[in-house]
């Protein structure tokens, strides 16, 4: 939708994402984020942390699964997606404001690790890889969609470790 306000944030993630089904079964995962600006201290010279933001994100579908199978408390990730206010009234009856990020895309910032997917893991890393038995799909998998057939792995990208 035009006018949106799109933001990106960088932090750590404060606990495991946690994740809900609504009454139709559409996954959505909520997570806190918190992003530490450092500043350059001249007097000093040192570096030092700033005022901590912890912002609310809310991730759909199978991007909501996909978060809450690969990302855990005190990861470091890039989340973008759409800014939003909203205003309630607290038990004090003090009027807040907070913002959440409706989030469109997630992921692991590389900047502190790294990670390897099940293709690019280095041979020290590697899992033994023994071909899986055909498996028959059960009869309500059937007529499911194409990605809900597939393996959890196949539907989850195949995260194989971090360090």
């Amino acid at each position: 939708m035009t006018g949106e306000t799109i933001v990106t944030v960088t932090g750590n993630l404060v606990a495991d994402p946690e994740i809900r089904f609504t009454e139709k079964g559409t996954p959505v995962a909520r997570f806190r984020v918190a992003s530490t600006p450092r500043v350059y201290d001249r007097s000093t010279g040192q570096w030092t942390d700033s005022e901590s933001l912890f912002i609310t994100c809310t991730v759909w579908r199978h991007v909501a699964e996909h978060v809450c199978e690969c990302l855990q408390r005190g990861m470091h990730v890039i989340v973008q997606g759409r800014l939003r206010q909203r205003s309630y009234t607290d038990r004090e009856g003090i009027k807040r404001t907070v913002f959440d990020l409706d989030a469109d895309d997630v992921g692991l910032s590389l900047r502190h690790r790294i990670a390897y997917t099940d293709s690019t893991l280095p041979p020290a890393l590697a899992r033994p890889t023994a071909p899986a038995p055909p498996q028959a799909a059960p009869a309500a998998a059937q007529g499911a969609p194409e990605h809900e057939r597939r393996s959890r792995s196949q539907r989850h990208g195949g995260w194989a470790r971090i360090r």
